[in-house]
């Protein structure tokens, strides 16, 4: 989710509905979008005393960026100071669509960084904050555009919230369609603002991350990427969505190519993502010392679970069980179960035994896009080692998600359906997302009210590995189906 909160800007000119930047700011807030803070940092100091808003906002932008990226808690108690100070200035100012604009976003970003430091009262206290000036700005100033970026960016999230949280949300006020606010940002992206390419990066982001639209989602951030092409921003959100449509090579590649871009915010979380696209290409000693640099620099605790427990998988399935085991231990008591793939490795940890190997390597080959390579190793499964309910089960869901990805949707829909069946009332997430995938071959394939059922078994699951995720992606179809 961190993509989708890292933009906004504002004017001092009341009649600048489109919002541009001028040429020394917009060369500022290339260098912030590129995560190059220090020397933004120091630009903007230059510029004190002309458009005093616009600077507010890019310096705000670029602290963001910053906790976003490094997820340093301690920093962000003075940066969360800071960010609270320059909102009660604007609360000083006369409303216009500038200073609503900027209340809105300020508090956005410092709602999401709260929420990406687990401050969750907080951070949706921000984010009611964020929602009401956006609100004001709309009805007030129906014909400013850079709004549609705030309001899109929270309709999006409003929209995916699972319905757990739904009467949360209603408490306080606020409701949300993530179908409105993608409407909201194509309107922005196909805009002359200055913000019309951040507004294309969240398009295409939310396409990828809550409509599973991946393959048209990393087709469209590469064509920015063309455009931007010393973008590290870019770059990185590129290297994502590639590993989520299954192409880890490509995405190694613009990893390799961002190694020769130091300049620049570190951007530790790379190594974890290297991690992911060795572990997919079968190089697992390769794959070791790229979690272990991760674990090493990276300021949060966040995917430190499942590092651990990488490492561990890698040294298993080269046959070092003392190292496999030490790791295995390390990652139970290390990091927290917040993210999806720690709340994942976290239930791995609590079975007694590890995974079967055979379906393991499968996975991570299908994952990264080596079908040759998953398809010539699924050959090799026997019934001996398929004795466990649980394995037979995920050996079904791993041999759909194979069909599935090289469009072989006959097959994928029969092995999904098997496994759903063979997944009975066990809490095991293959079942949910096997309904998840079977929604969208259905809605592809124009059969609505087909998706809609599948959609809402997917919802019905109950306590799961990866079911925020799921929840929020089904909720999502169900938005774009009209529900």
């Amino acid at each position: 989710m961190v993509c989708f909160f890292f933009f906004a800007s504002t004017s001092i000119q009341a009649a600048d509905n489109l919002w541009k930047f001028d040429p020394e700011l917009e060369r500022i807030y290339r260098l912030i979008l590129s995560l190059q803070i220090d020397e933004a940092r120091l630009a903007l100091e230059e510029t004190r005393g002309r458009n005093e808003l616009h600077r507010l906002y890019l310096l705000n932008l670029s602290e963001t960026a910053d906790i976003l990226i490094t997820e340093d808690e301690k920093r962000f108690d003075k940066i969360n100071e800071d960010m609270r100070s320059r909102i009660e200035k604007l609360q000083n100012m006369p409303d216009n669509a500038e200073t609503l604009f900027l209340r809105a976003e300020i508090n956005l970003q410092r709602g999401f960084n709260l929420l990406n430091l687990g401050q969750e009262l907080n951070a949706v206290l921000a984010i009611r904050q964020a929602y009401i000036h956006t609100q004001q700005c709309l009805k007030k100033y129906p014909s400013f555009i850079p709004i549609k970026k705030t309001s899109g960016v929270i309709q999006v999230m409003l929209g995916s919230v699972p319905d757990k949280y739904q009467w949360f949300m209603s408490l306080l006020g606020m409701k949300g369609s993530v179908k409105v606010g993608q409407k909201q940002l194509e309107e922005l992206r196909l805009s002359s603002s200055s913000l019309n390419m951040e507004a294309s990066i969240l398009f295409y982001t939310i396409k990828g991350f809550l409509n599973q639209q991946f393959a048209e989602a990393a087709r469209g951030l590469q064509e920015n990427l063309v455009k931007e092409p010393d973008s590290r921003l870019l770059m990185f959100l590129t290297i994502n969505m590639l590993m989520k449509n299954s192409e880890s090579e490509q995405a190694y590649q613009i990893i390799q190519t961002l190694d020769k871009h130091p300049q620049g915010l570190q951007m530790t979380y790379v190594e974890y993502l290297r991690g992911e696209t060795l572990i997919h290409r079968g190089e697992y000693a390769q794959a070791i010392p790229a979690y272990q640099k991760f674990i090493r620099s990276y300021k949060s605790r966040s995917f430190k679970k499942d590092s651990y427990y990488k490492i561990s998988l890698c040294y298993y399935l080269l046959g070092d069980m003392t190292s496999a085991r030490k790791n295995f231990e390390t990652a139970k008591v290390t990091g927290r179960a917040a993210s999806e793939p720690d709340k994942y490795a976290d239930a791995m940890l609590a079975e007694p035994t590890f995974p079967n190997p055979k379906i393991l390597k499968i996975r991570f080959y299908t994952d990264g896009g080596y079908y040759k390579e998953a398809r010539e190793l699924i050959k090799t499964v026997t019934a001996a080692d398929l004795s466990k309910p649980k394995d037979a089960t995920e050996f079904a869901y791993r041999k759909g998600r194979l069909a599935h990805k090289t469009q072989d949707l006959v097959t994928a829909r029969a092995l999904y359906l098997q496994t759903i069946e063979q997944t009975g009332e066990n809490p095991w997430y293959f079942a949910p997302n096997a309904a998840l995938q079977l929604g969208y071959i259905a809605q592809a394939q124009g059969d609505l009210a087909a998706a809609k059922k599948y959609y809402e078994k997917a919802l019905s699951y109950r306590r799961y590995e990866y079911k925020s995720g799921i929840d929020s992606k089904a909720k999502y179809a169900l938005d774009q189906l009209g529900k």
